[in-house]
């Protein structure tokens, strides 16, 4: 059997004679459940925006029970069920709550005296709560939207009710009080003065002590030129001119606010002229960068679209404090006193990176990590390929220098018969990674990296520029040139073709050995180093930053990035023996060519595997 409608027969204000309207019951020997259907619990209210003084009443849902399905031996159980919810304060929003369970016994037995008397306890609970909900005086809005509720369902159980209509009527009258109200705040909120003001004398012609709406009014009144002026003085002239219009509209065009307007815009030119001048004066002192960018920040929350002060002093700091005389991505030499020119450079745009590995990067270890944030705010020129065997040669000629492995008279090469890296005699910056003669354009290998430091002061001194070796964090944002991936040139497992100077098992050494450990179906058709710039350059124009050889970074080795600084710099610790190695090279495995990899080594170390690129300052 299946009721319809809301059960309207059912009057609590009647003393419940007629609790359901009943149809005949089924043959016993067929039972079925009485259902009493529903729509779904109330929605919340949400009062709507108020424009004109006309605006009705917001009026109140209707309110069915939730769906019941009780046969006629469950009644028992149900008004247990019932009275259990009833004696909770579960009284009417699901179909194991009080009031639902109640009508659904009542369908099937309208003379069940305690299901009429638990009707009448849960009326008399709605009511107490739905008054007490209107006298509340926090929360309003919810406090209403559940009194609304709580009404809906009197209503539905007593449409005659004289307290149920009353209540009915007080509700509605608060609610559509509070829509009014809600609508003024947020007409003020964006702006809309003329809509807040109906708002608010709509409230107050209804009910003339609301206080709500009198604060609404004087607010509207009274704190526009008062923000103004408090918003200039702090420099926030956005706020300012919008408190200007604001008064204008709701107090005319009157000559205080012309008069406070003229003074605001005459603070506002002050301080940018002030600004400005400031901020080309830090940048005539070599530390004025940052003081030089507050101002441009402070400039720019006050000015208005293309104001000239603020243009001048954008544009002369991204020249002079970003890059000096030089643009992002340019390649130039600087010229030696003998006569010569150093390595080609090309300057890496300033900017900010997550150096390291993440905790879920296959391959990496707690040396890379943590993962952290790193930004240089002035850009750096790198040299655009490793040092080679003829430019490390020019200093050893002019110097008389004798690098750690000719002192030594041996290093660490690649030993053809064996496939293992063995201690050679005689190898020195002048050999390759075989020990033989290296060619001039190769990169220079077989040097520690005091040899490396000593060429970067030789160039310093030669070209009245500070040349150095590049910071570890330096050394990964230039290979990474924008990347974020595990490898340079991102995620993929197998470099891209002509990439770079890996290990890949397409290679063979002269004696047709292959790599056991190498990125399958990669070759790059060397074993060993190969000239410098053989292969692509990166994003940045830089080459061979991931392959061909590691290379000496100015770090000092630290077994993790705790404590690593953010800003770029060497961590360098005064008379440390072990430094840090970055990059990959031509006989790392796969995971040393990851972009986060990196190796400690002893500061005396010479290898076939390791060279050295340089930094300028700019």
């Amino acid at each position: 059997m299946r009721t319809t409608g809301p059960l309207a027969c059912v009057a609590l204000s009647a003393a419940l004679a007629c609790a359901a309207c009943r149809q005949d019951a089924p043959p016993a020997s067929a039972p079925q459940p009485v259902v009493a259907e529903a729509v779904p619990a109330i929605a919340a209210l949400e009062p709507q925006a108020v424009a004109t003084p006309e605006t009705g009443v917001v009026a109140l849902p209707a309110w069915a029970p939730p769906v019941v399905e009780l046969h006629a031996d469950d009644v028992r159980a149900a008004l247990r069920r019932a009275a259990t919810a009833l004696d909770e304060g579960r009284l009417y929003r699901t179909a194991d709550d009080a009031v639902p369970l109640y009508l659904a016994v009542l369908s099937l037995r309208p003379q069940e005296r305690e299901a009429r008397r638990g009707l009448e306890k849960a009326r008399a609970s709605l009511l107490a709560s739905a008054r007490a909900l209107l006298e509340r005086p926090d929360e309003q809005r919810r406090a209403l939207a559940e009194a609304a509720e709580q009404v809906a369902v009197l209503v539905h159980l007593a449409p005659e009710g004289r307290a149920e209509r009353e209540l009915q009527q007080r509700v509605e009258a608060a609610r559509r009080l509070l829509a009014l109200n809600l609508a003024g705040e947020e007409a003020l909120r964006g702006g809309d003065l003329d809509g807040a003001a109906a708002a608010f004398a709509q409230v107050l012609e209804l009910d003339a002590d609301n206080s709500r709406a009198r604060q609404g009014r004087a607010a509207l009144e009274s704190a526009l030129i008062r923000q103004a002026e408090s918003a200039a003085g702090h420099a926030d002239f956005d706020a300012a001119l919008e408190g200007l219009r604001r008064a204008a509209r709701v107090r005319g065009d009157a000559p205080t606010v012309a008069d406070a307007r003229v003074r605001i815009e005459a603070m506002r030119a002050a301080q940018l002229a002030a600004l400005r001048d400031g901020g080309l004066r830090d940048l005539t002192s070599p530390k004025g960068l940052k003081d030089a960018r507050e101002k441009l920040e402070q400039a720019l929350r006050i000015a208005v679209p293309g104001d000239a002060a603020v243009a001048v002093l954008r544009q002369r700091i991204d020249l002079v404090a970003h890059y000096g005389s030089f643009r992002p991505g340019q390649v130039f030499t600087d010229a030696l006193q003998d006569g010569g020119r150093g390595p080609q450079m090309v300057v890496v745009p300033h900017g900010g990176f997550q150096m390291g590995a993440g905790n879920d990067e296959p391959g990496a270890g707690d040396a890379e990590r943590p993962q952290h944030y790193v930004r240089f705010d002035r850009g750096f020129a790198m040299s655009i390929t490793e040092v080679t065997v003829a430019e490390f040669g020019r200093f050893v000629a002019a110097t008389n220098a004798r690098p750690r492995a000719t002192r030594r008279g041996h290093s660490v090469v690649y030993d053809e018969r064996s496939g293992n890296f063995v201690r050679r005699n005689g190898a020195d910056w002048r050999a390759g990674y075989n020990g033989a003669k290296a060619p001039p354009d190769n990169p220079v290998m077989h040097v520690s990296v005091r040899d490396a430091e000593a060429y970067a002061a030789w160039l310093s001194a030669q070209t009245g520029r500070y040349y150095r070796l590049p910071s570890e964090a330096e050394f990964e944002y230039a290979l990474r040139a924008g990347t974020s991936g595990r490898y340079p040139w991102g995620n993929a497992g197998v470099p891209p073709e002509g990439s770079g100077n890996f290990t890949g098992s397409k290679d063979v050494s002269p004696s047709g050995r292959h790599w056991k450990n190498a990125f399958i179906g990669y070759g790059d058709g060397y074993w060993g180093a190969a000239p410098v710039a053989s292969f692509r350059a990166n994003g940045w124009g830089l080459h061979d930053m991931a392959g061909n050889l590691s290379e000496w970074v100015a770090d000092c080795w630290h077994a993790s990035y705790r404590r690593a600084p953010a800003d770029g710099a060497a961590w360098y610790n005064p008379g440390c023996r072990q430094r840090v190695v970055r990059g990959g090279n031509w006989a790392n495995a796969p995971e040393q060519t990851r972009a986060a990899w990196r190796l400690s080594q002893d500061s005396d170390v010479t290898s076939a595997r390791i060279g050295f690129r340089l930094v300028r300052g700019i």
